[in-house]
């Protein structure tokens, strides 16, 4: 079964992104994600429609 919510680790190992940036990206609120308790994950479907949005923005002419 595939996971429904990500560490952040998880999601630079995703998508290619260095630690560091996905952390920041996380806690700006730029990448969805969930807090439960003191964890914060990051839901795989939410994940996914954000990067899709960022191909249709980038593919969207100007």
């Amino acid at each position: 079964m595939e996971k429904l919510l990500l560490r952040a680790s998880e999601v630079s190992e995703a998508t290619g992104m260095g630690k560091s940036k996905t952390y920041q990206l996380i806690a700006a609120g730029v990448i969805p994600s969930v807090r439960i308790g003191k964890s914060v994950r990051v839901p795989a479907d939410r994940l996914r429609r954000w990067i899709e949005e960022l191909q249709r923005n980038e593919a969207a002419p100007q």
